[in-house]
């Protein structure tokens, strides 16, 4: 057994967002790469035959580009990038008063080393900020050539839609007045003072919000020169916007739906509305009723309706549900929003999306520890499909034709990588392997091919009445059963998620050093349903406690792990689910590795992103003191007996950094050894490349320093 190298990080590629040509004759697609000389992420744009024929042919060296979108015809392809300006917008002559305005004005008489200078000052404006902001840009593939820069947004564009003739786009971007836009500048440029009235002060990866609004333009993509259309009754609003935008959906009979919320107090609430506004301008439609959370809004391809993904704000543990929302354009005719899976008692998977065919939507459900596909009618009934998926492999994505004929498919398999697969939309139906079925991707072959990816099994065992489930990694060089094997509990975040088999480069870089690794799918989770989420909706470290030990117990008593060398691991609610079991089960681990978690509620509550989730989880903690004192770990610090590596990230808005610095000192109040780890620009999230390396390489160091077989060896 050979260990992974943690620095072939640098070699791994990440599949991301699919987009299927209208008839269905291509796919494109986004894949991270890794820089190592830059050290930074780089995220590119391909396309591929879906008969699988070719390679996927790369379009784009710059890095940056997101939501690729077909347009109508299927030559043209757009997309979000944070490039610099196209060079067609910033070569030729210029108006003689834009020049002086920008200094661009070389006096005669200027020294070589002035005009060194100013050479400096015609590089690109790069869209008004020192950093580029995210712009659409447009490939012609019939023509060839480079992508073409269609807007010119000083804010950037968040999100678009092409029109259904093809001819203009509409775009989300945000649109500050002089005053708003001075601020800006005092703030970005200057390092000036943060003023805010905005109850949601700050947000996760966006950072400090501010008052500008958020539009929808109209935008002629032929004629760059033109002036976008500012649709002024189509604004955003609510807490989370800098999140999940206005998701912009122009519809068959001309209209543009988009998501907003217009209560009373919208940074006081996740409720977003779906409204439809003409795009000559004019006033916008509120199509539903203030109470739900509407998102990924797609038009019945009649124009009839539109189908939504909508959960319930002020009830966390029940399922994210397909809705149909009439959009009848008189008002007294319209009915109602009708849940479509209601009856199916399961969420609709994180990033499920809606894809209409004939007349039937298909989307991604969590079902029972699986995310798989369902075929939904308008009259509710609601079908699984794809039984060539099996459950030992995720499907990460899904896409289909505009014309019904070709789905792709991300499925992501615990040995072979993440890859696309082509499928007909008519075998999705077939039992056992389609005929259809095709792979157009490798992207990790060579990464596979010399190094050994982990096997999966699921494993299940009892705990407080529950059958519960889980997977279990391992090299494939190593037999579970073979007992006695170091074990790494990864707990998954959320705590609203669950595990599936999938491949990952941190399960590889564990099991190549000879660890099981164990991912719970505890209760509080989703996948099983409304009780099942229930069972820790605001009551945090009690049922995932005794799930978590249960299983490892489980394991244990099979005879399959060394109960003496179980370690912990985990991301957000990850690592939160860690304090608790450090300070509940102090025995478990023999060493943990907690990362950007929250172990003191009361202090989260104001100083994190998420006052509105807390409040609709436990209410207020000056009216419920005793909910926030019940699900914090801190106050049982007195129990730490583990060793902890205590990681976070500075700029980290979902889990504040001085969570785990409490954390920290409480274990070295308590004289036990730990550390504490902080990446000082690191939001919710793993970072960098460099930064990734570091943390497996730290976590890896912390479980071999405290790892009593080692020590066992190290006195022989």
């Amino acid at each position: 057994m050979s260990e992974l190298p943690l620095d072939a990080y640098y070699d791994l590629t990440q599949v991301g967002e699919v987009a299927v040509s209208p008839t269905g004759d291509r796919v494109a697609f986004t894949a991270t790469e890794y820089d190592q000389a830059a050290d930074e992420a780089v995220s590119s744009l391909f396309v591929a035959p879906t008969d699988g024929s070719r390679e996927p042919h790369r379009l784009t060296s710059a890095s940056g580009a997101s939501a690729p979108a077909w347009g109508p015809d299927g030559d043209r392809l757009a997309f979000l990038a944070a490039r610099e300006r196209d060079a067609e917008r910033r070569v030729g002559w210029r108006d003689r008063d834009e020049e002086d305005e920008e200094g661009a004005e070389v006096e005669a008489d200027e020294t070589e080393d002035d005009e060194a200078d100013d050479a400096e000052d015609d590089e690109p404006l790069e869209n008004g900020d020192e950093e580029p902001k995210p712009q659409v840009w447009i490939f012609d593939l019939a023509l060839g050539g480079d992508a073409r820069q269609v807007t010119e947004r000083d804010e950037g564009v968040a999100g678009f839609d092409w029109s259904p003739d093809g001819d203009r786009l509409v775009i989300e971007s945000r649109d500050p007045t002089d005053e708003e836009s001075e601020y800006l500048d005092q703030v970005r440029e200057e390092g000036g003072p943060i003023e805010t009235t905005r109850l949601q002060h700050k947000v996760n990866g966006a950072g400090w919000t501010d008052d500008v609004t958020r539009y929808l333009f109209v935008v002629d993509p032929d004629d760059p020169e033109s002036d976008p259309r500012r649709l002024d009754d189509a604004y955003g609003g609510g807490a989370f916007e800098d999140l999940a935008g206005m998701d912009p959906a122009w519809g068959p009979d001309g209209r543009i739906a988009f998501t907003s919320c217009r209560l009373d107090r919208p940074d006081d609430t996740t409720v977003r509305d779906l409204y439809a506004v003409s795009p000559e301008g004019g006033d916008a439609e509120r199509l539903t009723g203030g109470d739900l959370t509407h998102g990924a809004p797609a038009w019945r391809p009649d124009g009839d309706g539109i189908a939504t993904v909508a959960s319930d704000p002020d009830d966390p543990p029940a399922p994210a549900e397909v809705y149909l929302v009439d959009a009848a354009t008189d008002a007294d005719a319209r009915n109602d929003p009708v849940s479509l899976t209601g009856g199916l008692d399961r969420t609709v998977a994180r990033g499920g999306g809606i894809e209409w065919v004939d007349g039937a939507i298909y989307t991604r459900i969590a079902d029972e520890s699986h995310t798989r596909l369902v075929r939904v009618e308008t009259d509710g009934t609601a079908e699984r499909v794809f039984e060539a998926q099996g459950r030992d492999r995720a499907l990460a994505g899904f896409d289909v034709a505009d014309d019904g004929s070709t789905a792709v498919t991300v499925l992501s398999e615990p040995e072979a990588g993440t890859d696309l697969y082509a499928v007909d939309v008519d075998d999705l139906d077939a039992a056992g392997g389609p005929e259809s079925f095709r792979r157009l991707t490798e992207v990790n072959e060579s990464l596979v091919d010399e190094f050994a990816m982990p096997e999966a099994r699921r494993v299940e065992w009892e705990s407080d009445g529950w059958t519960l489930d889980g997977v279990l990694y391992h090299d494939p060089d190593v037999d579970p059963e073979d007992g006695d094997h170091p074990l790494v509990v990864a707990i998954h975040g959320g705590p609203m998620s669950y595990d599936e088999p999938v491949f990952s480069f941190g399960h590889a870089a564990l099991t190549s050093r000879g660890y099981l690794v164990f991912r719970p799918n505890y209760r509080g989770g989703t996948s099983r349903g409304r009780e099942f989420a229930a069972e820790l909706t605001g009551k945090w470290g009690t049922a995932e406690v005794d799930d978590i030990a249960a299983g490892v117990g489980s394991l244990a008593d099979r005879g399959w792990v060394d109960p003496d060398r179980v370690f912990g691991h985990g991301f957000s609610y990850g690592g939160i689910a860690q304090g608790f079991l450090v300070t509940q089960e102090p025995d478990l681990f023999t060493a943990a590795a907690p990362e950007h978690g929250i172990y003191d509620l009361r202090s989260a509550f104001g100083t994190d992103d998420t006052h509105v989730w807390l409040e609709a989880e436990f209410g207020l903690p000056w009216e419920n003191p005793e909910a926030y004192d019940a699900s914090t770990a801190v106050l049982d610090a007195g129990n730490i007996e583990t060793p902890l590596l205590v990681m976070a990230g500075g700029e980290d808005w979902r889990c504040p950094s001085s969570q785990s610095e409490q954390l920290y000192v409480a274990a070295r109040k308590r004289g036990i050894d730990a550390e504490l780890v902080v990446y000082p620009d690191e939001h919710h999230n793993i970072g960098d490349p460099d930064r990734a390396i570091h943390r497996l390489a730290k976590i890896l160091d912390w479980y071999e320093t405290h790892d009593p077989a080692v020590e066992a060896e190290s006195a022989d």
